[in-house]
């Protein structure tokens, strides 16, 4: 990875760790993605690798991100889902050339050809995003209780309750903020 930039939050589902690559949205944002470069070493961690990437196409990845995060939230809080969102996802769910294949370990992974470009890989990550908006994976849409995040990401939990886009992020600091709150309250609890 390249030294001075953010680590990248990933997630077990793409379309929604795609949209973690701009965290903190409603507080101090941290964009993950600030370069095409970086854009070519978050693919590669995810699956996905292309050789380059140009200002243009790192446009357009962030087009994409941001058409995921708001159809997802809106999915998540059972609203309309925008129409320009449905429509660059849509767009650059057709554009792409990647194949699925199925691993020996009885995974499915996405093969670009030799001559992938970042169109391709966005195009993986749209109809990743489709499976979920859409309903046709096992789990549903929600957004992280962290005021300052709001992320939507994908609940795969047995009661579907979890309230955190990532328990290690913003779970840890809601727990941390509410214990402070808690000791500046009570101070003679901490003895």
């Amino acid at each position: 990875m390249r030294a001075g930039f953010p680590d990248f939050r990933l997630g077990n589902v793409l379309a929604t760790s795609f949209t973690g690559t701009l965290s903190e949205r409603h507080g101090n944002a941290v964009e993950r993605i600030p370069t095409p470069h970086r854009l070519v070493d978050w693919l590669a961690v995810s699956g996905l690798a292309v050789d380059s990437c140009t200002a243009a196409q790192l446009d357009l990845a962030r087009e994409l991100r941001e058409s995921i995060h708001a159809a997802a939230t809106a999915a998540a809080i059972q609203d309309a889902l925008p129409a320009s969102a449905v429509q660059v996802i849509n767009d650059c769910s057709a554009q792409g050339r990647a194949a699925a294949v199925l691993t020996p370990e009885g995974k499915r992974r996405w093969r670009l050809s030799s001559a992938s470009c970042v169109e391709d890989a966005l195009s993986v990550i749209a109809a990743d995003a489709i499976s979920i908006i859409a309903g046709e994976r096992d789990g549903k849409l929600a957004l992280c209780a962290s005021p300052t995040c709001r992320a939507a990401f994908f609940d795969t939990s047995q009661s579907r309750t979890r309230k955190w886009c990532d328990m290690n992020t913003c779970g840890n600091r809601q727990k941390k903020a509410r214990f402070n709150a808690n000791q500046r309250k009570n101070p003679r609890s901490a003895e």
